[in-house]
């Protein structure tokens, strides 16, 4: 009963109001002269500074839904759900150059998205249309996963109702109140609230790894517990160490979702509000501290099955919610009053993450849906406008699928989503270094990528689902004799790079046009305060181009 919590909800209740407010005090921070402008409102005027990009970006990546979902992954199938851990930390080597290049070319040319970066470079709408539907799709189910982790704060809390409405009407109230402060102040209400956000997270984890392992035993005990546990499973893959079953996947997983995670609307949206290329650099290096603090998050799972933590029941009968599995360990072994402020720490992660997730998309369909192909004249405040609408749009979608939805659907739906994003890296992140892909080849790569994708994922069976069960799918069904399991997302983006290529090669032999390059060598590597070209230029030259895939 809540009644039990009442400490616990008014520590969390304070502290989400606080950062509410300060989500509507953001409008005045570091105020422009216009806010009626994507540039000020969708990306904070360009002007973030290191601190400020530091903690937006470790704000946008590691979210409320990582703060419960990597933890209950450990405390489900051990080793295997520590795989976010190494991808974090290969990523920032990986993209350290490519965002800086991203950042320079968006600078010169006032790109939003990176749909708008693929519509110049390859002189192609419709690749273009592409790349921002994948976006906005892959987005979707990743605002709903920010309401997953809310949710098993408030259900571990005892905030739950009888009904449908009754159950998640706290989650629609909040969510309202994010798109209220989101609607108002743009970027500039998740940069602000994101210092508060992290700060809460680092002092609940810290405390955590001191207090809870002294409270528990020690490692020693810790793991020994885990050990146990596994050994009794009937499942042979799981286990605080991989087996020659499980290795495949891993990595698979790790290097894909590294590569995807930086080709995420709203993961560009925080590197193209930074004021410079040094900004950017320095956060590559910088932000690897994440993955630290993601590495100690991560032991929460095992340090729950030594505290002896048993999940909330699902929303099936017979099921159980591991989401639940952080907030119960909190609830069981912190005093009230803290287990409150960790509380908070997942909730007002969720808000930062879901603000710039919905800003992200909804950029995406102003720039690139609704200024090409609805209203080519539109005004920048027109643009600021229909951004503000879309975002509040796109929350009430993820609302939806929370209401409506089984969440662990909802989880599904984001490891699809991973698959999708990751059929833009050729245009996106290639993009960036070679224009050598035909824009056409680029194309007929995405749709056969992305077919061959879905039609992996339909194969995934889960224990509660015979189709679209997760993104581990069995070599068996290649023929392969063995039970190893491989990441749908790398063999689709390498067929889709096989395809792209030989189709590139035949256009290329039959002397098919390949459209106009609308940048220069030279905006790779532009920074604050060099000249930018103005803002349209490249469309207002349509006319005199060549016809466009």
């Amino acid at each position: 009963m809540w009644r039990d919590h009442l400490t616990e909800i008014i520590v969390f209740s304070v502290l989400f109001l606080l950062v509410s407010a300060m989500g509507f005090v953001a409008a005045r921070w570091r105020a422009p002269k216009d806010m009626a402008h994507l540039d000020e409102w969708g990306l904070g005027g360009r002007s973030f500074g290191g601190w400020i990009t530091w903690f937006l970006v470790g704000g946008d990546l590691y979210t409320a839904y990582t703060f419960v979902a990597v933890p209950a992954l450990m405390f489900g199938a051990g080793a295997a759900g520590f795989f976010a851990v190494p991808y974090t930390i290969v990523i920032y080597p990986l993209v350290f150059l490519v965002l800086v290049r991203l950042w320079s070319v968006s600078h010169r040319h006032g790109f939003v998205t990176p749909a708008d970066f693929v519509r110049t470079r390859f002189d192609s709408p419709v690749l273009a249309l592409l790349i921002a539907i994948t976006g906005i799709v892959a987005t979707m189910p990743y605002i709903a996963l920010q309401l997953v982790g809310i949710e098993a704060v408030l259900k571990t809390m005892g905030v739950t109702g009888d009904n449908a409405l009754a159950r998640h009407l706290p989650i629609i109230i909040a969510f309202a109140i994010l798109a209220a402060y989101t609607y108002q102040s743009g970027l500039r209400a998740p940069a602000l609230i994101a210092f508060v956000k992290d700060s809460l997270i680092y002092i609940v984890i810290l405390v955590a790894i001191v207090y809870l392992p002294y409270k528990l035993g020690g490692w020693g005990d810790i793991f020994a517990a885990a050990d146990a546990k596994f050994d009794a499973s009937p499942n042979p893959n799981d286990g605080i160490l991989l087996n020659g079953n499980n290795q495949l996947q891993y990595v698979t997983l790790a290097l894909g979702s590294a590569l995807a995670l930086f080709l995420y609307p709203h993961s560009i949206t925080g590197v193209l509000a930074s004021k410079n290329r040094d900004v950017i650099k320095r956060n590559m290096s910088a932000l690897p501290a994440y993955s630290l603090l993601l590495g100690l998050i991560a032991l929460l799972g095992y340090m729950a099955i030594a505290a002896g933590v048993k999940p909330l029941p699902g929303a099936k009968e017979g099921t159980v919610d591991s989401n639940t599995v952080v907030p119960l360990l909190f609830d069981q072994q912190f005093p009230d009053w803290f287990a409150g402020v960790a509380y908070a720490a997942i909730g007002i992660g969720a808000l930062v993450p879901a603000a710039i997730m919905s800003i992200a998309a909804a950029n995406l369909f102003t720039r690139n849906i609704y200024k090409e192909y609805l209203k080519r004249d539109a005004s920048p405040a027109q643009e600021a406008n229909v951004s503000k609408i879309t975002s509040l749009v796109v929350k009430v979608g993820a609302v939806a699928c929370i209401v409506f939805l089984d969440p662990q659907f909802s989880i599904d739906l984001q490891l699809i989503g991973g698959v999708i994003i990751l059929q833009t890296l050729p245009a996106v992140a290639l993009g960036l270094y070679t224009r050598w892909f035909h824009r056409t080849g680029l194309i007929v790569g995405w749709a056969v990528g992305m077919g061959l994708g879905m039609w992996m994922l339909y194969q995934v069976a889960s224990p509660t689902r015979k189709h679209f069960g997760g993104s581990a799918f069995p070599l068996s069904e290649f023929g392969f004799d063995t039970t190893r399991t491989i990441y749908v997302g790398i063999v689709a983006v390498a067929v889709n790079l096989a395809v792209a290529a030989l189709v590139t090669l035949a256009l290329r032999a039959a002397k098919v046009a390949e459209g106009v390059d609308g940048t220069t060598p030279d905006d790779y590597f532009a920074d604050e305060g060099d000249p930018r070209v103005t803002p349209g230029a490249e469309r207002d030259a349509d006319s005199a181009r060549e016809p466009v895939a």
